[in-house]
């Protein structure tokens, strides 16, 4: 996939997408970009002002497009159900779960997670389920989960999936991370078995300059540490638009297998889309089962389109 950019992008007229956290960042620009190509896309986004503006910019931007805004809260399951019930679609050709928080200090989503666990992989384990028939009802559909390099830090731990114990805001995040990865390697497992036409695959951005690093310095009045990250942004993050193509390439590429991990080309940093490295827990059948069978007895969210 060398030098692979937007304007690699086959036509995707009449595709039908839901990309979570879609009002800035990397979800806004994978927006964008496939509205410019012709889909549908629904931004899923928890703050309505944000996600109506960033609509808006879309509309600027790509005027020939269709692009809408869905509400959703991705840590409380309630928000995730009412958002897969209220999609006015019966099929859907592509999700892309972006939307993620990093760093935080200890908290819970509304239903007692952990927030980063909750958010980053219990809210879009749900989300996945709940639009399963719907992406099952449309050929070639194609699940993408946003992980980051940065789950190379940690596996997650079976006894203490919510960071009840010892609880290091950057190891859960590490955590949630491997959780996305193993989500999505017991994902493509279980949709082969089925013999669905559906491809689930994982992308990580590098290190690209979003307001993901700030967002927690800034909640916590944290200056310095805020001030670090801002750094970090303009000197050694590439920009949101480049961070998004190995999601816009897992998403929409021909070819593109099972399970496959796409991340930046050089150093897993920065550059085109390639075949990125993971850690080997990522890729341990038991811990996937284990991991889904857990996820399902705490969102109450069953994939029964997939035991059929």
């Amino acid at each position: 996939m060398p030098d692979w950019t937007t304007t690699d992008i086959p036509e995707l007229t009449g595709r039908l997408a839901v990309v979570t956290g879609a009002n800035s960042g990397i979800g806004y620009v994978t927006a964008l970009e496939l509205v410019r190509k012709g889909a549908r896309v629904v931004l899923a986004c928890r703050n309505e002002a944000r996600g109506r503006a960033a609509v808006e910019r879309i509309r600027e931007e790509a005027p020939e497009g269709a692009a809408e805004l869905g509400l959703l809260d991705l840590g409380d399951l309630a928000s995730v159900r009412e958002f897969a019930d209220g999609l006015r679609h019966d099929r859907l050709d592509l999700l892309v779960n972006n939307a993620g928080v990093m760093a935080l200090p200890y908290g819970t989503t509304a239903d007692g997670f952990e927030t980063q666990f909750g958010v980053n992989h219990l809210g879009h384990f749900a989300l996945t389920g709940l639009l399963l028939p719907r992406l099952l009802a449309a050929p070639g559909a194609r699940i993408v989960t946003v992980s980051s390099m940065m789950h190379a830090l940690a596996n997650i731990d079976p006894a203490d999936l919510n960071g009840t114990r010892h609880y290091r805001r950057w190891i859960a995040y590490a955590r949630s991370k491997t959780a996305n990865l193993l989500f999505t390697h017991e994902l493509a497992r279980r949709l082969a078995a089925h013999g669905a036409d559906v491809v689930a695959a994982a992308a990580h951005p590098g290190y690209a300059a979003t307001n993901l690093q700030t967002a927690g310095p800034r909640a916590e009045a944290r200056r310095v540490a805020e001030r670090f990250m801002e750094l970090g942004n303009r000197v050694i993050a590439q920009p949101a638009e480049a961070g998004a193509l190995p999601t816009l390439y897992a998403a929409t590429a021909p070819g593109v297998r099972p399970d496959a991990f796409v991340g930046p080309s050089f150093a897993m940093w920065r550059g085109a889309p390639a075949p990125s490295r993971r850690a080997s827990w990522t890729l341990d059948d038991a811990m996937g089962v284990r991991l889904w069978e857990e996820s399902e007895r705490l969102t109450g969210v069953t994939y029964d389109a997939l035991e059929a």
